[in-house]
């Protein structure tokens, strides 16, 4: 909700509760295009040569049917001030300041709850963002793209002068993505782009999550985003104000990730599966303590046949039971025999990840072999559903 309606010449009122943005903007829209916000935190010397720069161009396109939203999260080099201070200037400048409040991608969203335009933009303060980029944005929204993003990694862009550790961290962190989350951050060549546009219809009324700086993320894992296009732009180097980028946006970005792939996952299958597993761990735990107490078992052989008995039990129930509804629409011993080959090949791997974790707890940490045996099964856990789920009982053939 806001606090007020917006003044002449006043600071925007800060939405407060949750992380909405609404269909139907909560003022006048006034035949609004584009809502272009600006997160900002201890920006003050630059400020003022993004407004200037961002004005002309969209003045000369868009005339007044712009609006440039900054938000600030109450700097200490009064940021917000210096940017009130320009709106004489700039009649299309709004300027927010947050207290309380903090990090970029909330930033990001808090301006676009107060924004009046159908199209919603991000681009940072620190100049390092060419403004020229927005009118192919804009062209792409245009000719039907739900989403525009500005790629370092198509053709015409890159970075002006990163460092080779810079670069590794920054691919490191997009391939990392791709292993947790492959069908949100494989749609795009630069998931971490902060610069882009987006249709307001689709992420208006989507209930937001964001952590740490990657909000394209969040949109790209909630928004109903069809179309993407991407338009290439050169990173530039800051010209003044210092970095942040810290140790703690890479971990946020993980948190992020793992929140988004939580979020994502069919909850009640994952929950029947999970029981259907723990029914398994009493089966491979009484088979595995058979092996090794009662037949003196190598401790290798006893770890992947007990994984195997319970691999057997685990489909039997999540064949019937977690899966039924899939099941029902291929039945018949041949195609049961198919789901069989491919979950006990998929649960395969992980007997493989299973035994080694076993014997590294067990052999290399000194773990006891009967704590050190949950917890590779736990770890192999979300591998096996995920997996299952998408090949084992993936419907091919229906019968009529």
């Amino acid at each position: 909700m806001l606090d007020k309606a917006v003044q002449p010449n006043a600071l925007l009122p800060v939405p407060t509760g949750r992380l909405q943005v609404p269909g139907i903007p909560p003022f006048p829209p006034a035949n609004v295009r584009l809502s272009l916000v600006l997160p900002t935190y201890n920006e003050s010397e630059n400020i003022g040569v993004l407004v200037a720069g961002l004005s002309r161009l969209l003045d000369r396109v868009l005339g007044d049917r712009y609006e440039l939203i900054l938000v600030d999260d109450d700097s200490p080099d009064r940021t917000w001030k210096v940017a009130r201070d320009l709106r004489s200037a700039y009649p299309q400048l709004q300027v927010m300041r947050r207290q309380g409040e903090r990090g970029l991608s909330t930033a990001v969203i808090r301006g676009w709850q107060v924004a009046r335009g159908e199209i919603l933009g991000v681009i940072d303060a620190d100049l390092q963002h060419p403004p020229e980029t927005l009118m192919q944005l804009l062209e792409a929204i245009d000719l039907g793209a739900d989403l525009a993003i500005a790629s370092r990694h198509v053709a015409n862009g890159g970075v002006s002068e990163w460092s080779l550790v810079r670069r590794f961290l920054s691919r490191g962190a997009q391939v990392l993505g791709l292993l947790i989350l492959p069908g949100v951050v494989g749609r795009v060549s630069d998931p971490m782009s902060g610069y882009f546009m987006v249709a307001r219809g689709a992420i208006a009324g989507k209930l937001l999550h964001p952590v740490g700086y990657k909000i394209l993320i969040e949109v790209l894992g909630r928004g109903d985003i069809g179309r993407i296009a991407e338009v290439g732009y050169v990173f530039q180097e800051r010209q003044e104000g210092a970095s942040k980028v810290t140790f703690k946006q890479y971990t946020d970005y993980l948190q992020h990730l793992l929140r988004l792939r939580l979020d994502r996952l069919p909850l009640r299958r994952f929950l029947q599966f999970g029981l259907v597993g723990l029914s398994g761990v009493f089966v491979d735990l009484a088979v595995f303590y058979l092996l090794r107490s009662g037949w003196h078992g190598d401790l290798t052989a006893s770890a992947a046949i007990s994984s195997e008995v319970a691999i057997f039990n685990n489909f039997i129930w999540n064949d019937r039971w977690t899966f039924g509804d899939l099941s029902r629409q291929q039945r018949g011993w041949r195609q049961r025999y198919k789901r069989f080959l491919k979950f006990n090949s998929i649960c395969l791997i992980g007997v493989v990840a299973n035994v080694a974790l076993v014997n590294l707890l067990y052999y290399k940490l000194g773990m006891n072999e009967y704590w050190a045996k949950p917890i590779a099964i736990a770890i192999v856990t979300f591998w096996n559903f995920w997996m299952n789920l998408k090949l084992s009982w993936r419907v091919t053939e229906i019968n009529k």
